[in-house]
């Protein structure tokens, strides 16, 4: 915690990949600040037939960074196999209104940890050359694994703004 606005060497890491690490250990402590009082209730608000919970965005998470393990490491598109195991994470929706609820904040705080811990294990056996790779991405652009590590921290900081909007939404509504 005491190095967390610093972006910096990490032991084990080379410096591009320290300079990642440094970003996401950053939004996910933001992140899991948000969220670790919450109750399973709360986790499981939803403030209209159409929303999603914070519980939902948590899985979200989890699961997009896990897809994002397999495009970038092993370099290749998710098997339909894949995909139906995380989802209804990775797409949200209702089917994930109608499947993820019911857990506890240690529930999803335990999915976070363990991908990361993935994440972080490979990028320790990885040459920060790596990250510069380009392959075709989204609309057959080109993207390097930088970017597309990158996307994997910024769509959780884009959803951990929405987990601030639904806690303010139940706050208000608590207030009624």
């Amino acid at each position: 915690m005491e190095t967390l606005y610093l972006i910096d060497q990490k032991a084990g890491l080379g410096l591009e990949f320290s300079k990642l690490v440094s970003m996401m250990n950053y939004t996910r402590v933001t992140t899991i600040d948000a969220v670790r009082e919450l109750t399973m209730e709360e986790l499981d608000f939803l403030y209209d037939d159409q929303a999603n919970s914070i519980g939902m965005l948590l899985a979200h998470m989890a699961d997009v960074e896990k897809a994002y393990q397999i495009i970038s490491f092993e370099s290749r598109d998710l098997t339909d196999e894949e995909v139906n195991r995380l989802n209804p994470g990775l797409d949200l929706g209702s089917s994930a209104r109608e499947q993820i609820k019911g857990n506890t904040i240690d529930y999803y705080l335990d999915r976070l940890t363990e991908v990361r811990n993935t994440t972080i294990k490979m990028f320790k056996t990885l040459p920060d050359e790596w990250l510069f790779e380009q392959t075709p991405f989204w609309w057959n652009r080109p993207a390097n694994n930088y970017f597309k590590w990158f996307h994997v921290f910024e769509d959780e900081l884009s959803h951990r703004g929405q987990i601030r909007i639904i806690k303010k939404m139940m706050s208000k509504r608590n207030e009624s």
